[in-house]
């Protein structure tokens, strides 16, 4: 089984009628996914594509007691009020799609969350995507992704596709890629996701995609050093041409004082046995090689 999600999952949409959120709604549902229910104040009582839509979470939980999982597309400045109300209504899982959310907002809402014991995969990403069981929250491309036995782990959106287009066309395909999001604040870490994935044994290895900014590469490697993982395991950090104290892209991609750099984030996966890529076209090669030192040539 993938981690985080599986056929079961049901998802309310928070948003759904918005111009993202209908959208991908759609991406959604064509790809298998069991979206029982959406959100959108003002809409209650109408129907999106057939699925009803409520002006609360409590109301659509209330009619679907069986959803475990939410999938934000809410506007920043109410985004975070939408993950208050994801996690009074007892979602297991929370998956913030929106960015550019305030700072001290995202704080707050992430350890309400963690402190209800509610996993959030977000803000600022792209979500997940498990192929074996035709589920996706988010906005990954349902085409980049085969079934397979790779877990990805990334902060970029776009190299999250790229990589898992990589290692579908290699025959490695993907168990579960998880974008855990590129903002300073994030729910889910690498550590937490890697230790998912080392007891998932659908996952024989796992791809790690970083990127300037913070310490949770090194903390992943780390984690990988000491035996956690227990898998073969790849990394690709991108950034490594950035300035400092210049951000990149992301608001986590910022390299300051000497800390973040991309050559401290190598330098702790080289420590830990994880190969580098030097470009997303060489992570399946790795990968495949990795798999072969430890298991003998993959399927």
């Amino acid at each position: 089984m993938p981690i985080l999600v599986n056929s079961n999952t049901k998802v309310i949409v928070q948003g759904m009628t918005g111009k993202e959120g209908s959208f991908h709604t759609r991406a959604m549902v064509a790809y298998g996914t069991k979206v029982v229910a959406g959100v959108t104040p003002g809409k209650g009582g109408t129907k999106f594509d057939g699925i009803p839509v409520y002006d609360s979470m409590r109301d659509a939980v209330r009619e679907h007691p069986d959803a475990d999982t939410s999938a934000i597309f809410v506007p920043a400045r109410f985004a975070p009020d939408a993950m208050y109300e994801a996690v009074e209504a007892g979602m297991r899982n929370v998956v913030v799609i929106t960015e550019h959310i305030p700072l001290h907002d995202e704080v707050r809402a992430v350890n309400f969350a963690r402190a209800n014991g509610v996993r959030v995969v977000g803000p600022n990403c792209p979500g997940l995507i498990a192929p074996s069981q035709r589920v996706k929250i988010g906005i990954i491309p349902a085409s980049v992704a085969s079934p397979g036995k790779v877990g990805i782990v990334s902060r970029s959106g776009t190299l999250t596709y790229e990589i898992a287009l990589h290692l579908s066309r290699a025959g490695l395909g993907v168990s579960t890629a998880v974008g855990i999001g590129g903002d300073p604040v994030i729910g889910m870490s690498f550590v937490e996701v890697l230790k998912m994935f080392s007891e998932d044994p659908e996952t024989k290895g796992v791809v790690i995609i970083g990127e300037i900014g913070g310490s949770m590469e090194e903390d992943a490697a780390a984690f990988i050093k000491s035996g956690g993982l227990g898998k073969p395991a790849v990394a690709y950090v991108a950034g490594r041409t950035a300035p400092p104290g210049k951000r990149m892209g992301h608001a986590g991609a910022i390299i300051s004082m000497g800390v973040g750099t991309a050559e401290s984030k190598v330098k702790a996966f080289e420590s830990a046995s994880v190969p580098v890529a030097d470009r997303p076209s060489q992570v399946a090669e790795l990968m495949k090689a990795a798999l072969s030192r430890i298991r003998g040539p993959p399927p």
